[in-house]
């Protein structure tokens, strides 16, 4: 049988190494399962591949849309597997990496078909505060408000939306779908890193990227700030600081803390394919 092989684990542990020397290896090519590489305009926050490890193996879904352009995990799904299909014509196996959780999922198991909410309740969720979006779903559903990126506050909506319209979890709800039969298999490889060692490795990283030109890249996105995919580690950040409501320093720090906490969260979701 066919293979896609994914390459998983917390950011800053190496993975984008790995797939590529991996891909190089079996003579294939890579699938992104990142969920901010997919754009253009967000290259350094996102430790984007280089332009040597692009030019080393063919990548797909990486810079391929524009912040501007609303793309889902449903959208990746029907787009991922598709791709995959089309090289495993020529390839017996296909490399996949990335550390959202969510999107991994979604090549292996398929996206669990939700209920749609109602006007009104949809109404009603985004009227609440985010911090009351925590307390709720940390009381229906204590299993994934233990994963969710609780700062993300569409996940949460979503999460509560589900147990409004269905009386049960969204844990509980996803872990219920029957997965789509898949034409190939799925081999998910974690790379783990003592925790010490990663964290340093975060704070490298993150200056590096400091170095590299991320605050030039920030004044760049403030056109699209208020977009959901802007609220992401490395770049929410950075915009109180052209609102001179904090420091650089402060800013810098704050994104070696948060992007910690991330790859704890990550460490937490893969576990499942240990």
């Amino acid at each position: 049988m066919k293979r896609l092989i994914v390459i998983a684990g917390p950011t800053a542990v190496g993975k984008t190494a790995e797939a590529v020397r991996l891909a190089r290896e079996l003579g294939t090519e890579v699938v992104s399962c990142d969920s901010r590489q997919f754009y253009r305009e967000m290259r350094i926050g996102v430790a984007r591949p280089t332009d040597e490890e692009l030019a080393a193996v063919r990548h797909h879904f990486i810079a391929c849309r524009s912040v501007e352009e609303p793309y889902n995990i449903y959208d990746y799904e029907r787009d991922a597997v598709r791709r995959i299909e089309e090289l495993m014509a020529t390839h017996n196996e296909v490399v996949a990496v990335g550390g959202s959780g969510l999107y991994i999922d979604a090549l292996k198991n398929g996206v669990a078909a939700m209920p749609t909410p109602t006007e009104e309740l949809r109404a009603e969720m985004q009227a609440l505060p985010i911090e009351e979006k925590r307390s709720r779903l940390k009381l229906v559903d204590p299993d994934y408000y233990a994963r969710v990126d609780l700062r993300n506050p569409v996940r949460l909506q979503r999460a509560l939306e589900v147990y409004y319209m269905t009386g049960r979890p969204y844990s509980e709800v996803v872990a219920g779908q029957k997965p789509p039969g898949r034409p190939f298999g799925v081999e998910v490889r974690v790379l783990k890193m003592e925790p010490g060692l990663l964290r340093e490795r975060i704070g490298r990283r993150v200056d590096a990227m400091m170095a590299e030109g991320l605050m030039e890249e920030v004044r760049g996105l403030v056109p699209w700030r208020s977009l959901p995919t802007l609220r992401t580690v490395g770049y929410r950040e950075l915009f109180p600081v052209l609102d001179g409501e904090t420091t650089m320093e402060q800013a810098v720090a704050a994104i070696k803390l948060n992007t910690w906490h991330y790859a704890r969260k990550q460490m937490t979701w893969m576990r499942r394919y240990e």
